[in-house]
């Protein structure tokens, strides 16, 4: 304990001065009133996001299992359930940091390092991105690999895939956050700790190339070998076909259009929306000059990217049409056709 309070003492000293900055959420304890004011809306347009993001969440999980698709896309059903919990999280984080809680004992010790680093939101964000991942592959594999799928490819696989979004995401969160989180004069100031300045950037860069470039990467390779595949049996379909478009010439090219929207929504969107936030976190932990972390620019990329979990499960669910059939009974002022009964 003593040489945990001298290394807190000297970050008191040196933090006073430069400011620490962290891979996911850093505080500066020289920061001014105003930029506090702004923080403080901020934190309550964040609530809002999470608000939206349960709200959009429930209803999907709900059209799911209403729908009866459920026990078809268990993988589906994961990410708008790691969406739901990172919306949770993201209502119950921010407004405990409305009210700047003092940090004191067992208790304030625990709520900094479970809380308040908001170590639950990206354990629900990073375990979502796992998890998208895991379905491109799972859709990879069913279409492209199609045979060895149907003999290879278990159920104990994909619930495997599901449970290490939760557990393996939770697991380095936690142990990244434990080992560097200290409480500086009533604050919970997380990722601060380091043995060295290579381990800090060590984390940065793996965190960029792991939960972006890597996924991004996969989300390429596999929706650009299902369009070739796909692509593929629609010119063979074509070539038996006698005279006209038949069915299965239309539903292959309805699967192919839904195959082609889903790959531009989820990698244009998914780069779109989370590039400025790991660009931003790189400036601030790389530049030896770093700007201010809490600041407009931190909390306009964090918003964009968490845009991104409140519209994501309509990209995936209302592609299903029961789910879609599901939505649009819940619409009240939708007119639902009436089938003409027969008079005897």
């Amino acid at each position: 304990m003593t040489e945990e309070s001298s290394t807190i003492s000297h970050l008191s000293v040196t933090m006073a001065t430069t400011g620490m900055t962290d891979g996911h959420t850093t505080a500066s304890l020289s920061s001014s009133s105003s930029s506090r004011g702004n923080e403080f809306y901020f934190r309550i347009v964040l609530v809002v996001v999470g608000v939206v993001g349960t709200a959009t969440n429930g209803l999907i999980l709900y059209a799911l299992v209403a729908s009866k698709q459920h026990q078809k896309h268990v993988l589906i059903v994961n990410q708008n359930a790691l969406d739901l919990f990172t919306s949770l999280m993201i209502i119950l984080v921010h407004s405990l940091k409305l009210f700047n809680i003092p940090l004191t004992g067992s208790g304030g010790y625990w709520l900094c390092r479970l809380l308040l680093t908001e170590v639950l939101v990206w354990t629900g964000t990073d375990g979502a991105v796992v998890n998208l991942a895991a379905i491109a592959v799972d859709r990879y594999l069913k279409i492209v690999h199609h045979t060895w799928s149907m003999t290879h490819l278990k159920n104990w696989m994909v619930y495997s895939a599901m449970a290490f979004s939760w557990i393996g995401t939770f697991t380095w969160n936690m142990a990244a956050v434990f080992s560097t989180t200290a409480i500086i004069d009533g604050a919970c100031i997380p990722y601060v700790i380091w043995a060295n300045n290579t381990a800090k950037i060590f984390l940065s860069l793996w965190i960029f190339v792991s939960f972006y470039v890597i996924i991004l990467l996969i989300f390429i390779f596999c929706y650009w070998r299902i369009l070739v595949v796909i692509r593929r049996q629609a010119k063979v379909m074509a070539g038996h076909a006698a005279a006209g478009p038949s069915t299965a010439q239309a539903q292959i090219h309805k699967m192919q259009s839904n195959v082609v929207k889903t790959m531009i929504l989820v990698c244009a969107f998914y780069a779109v929306s989370w590039m400025p936030n790991h660009v931003y976190i790189l400036n601030v932990e790389l530049n030896p000059n770093p700007p201010p972390y809490f600041s407009g620019g931190h909390y306009a990329t964090l918003f964009i990217a968490l845009l991104y979990m409140c519209t994501n499960p309509f990209i995936y669910a209302i592609n299903f049409n029961p789910v879609r059939e599901v939505l649009l009974r819940l619409i009240p002022c939708r007119r639902i056709p009436v089938e003409p009964q027969n008079m005897t």
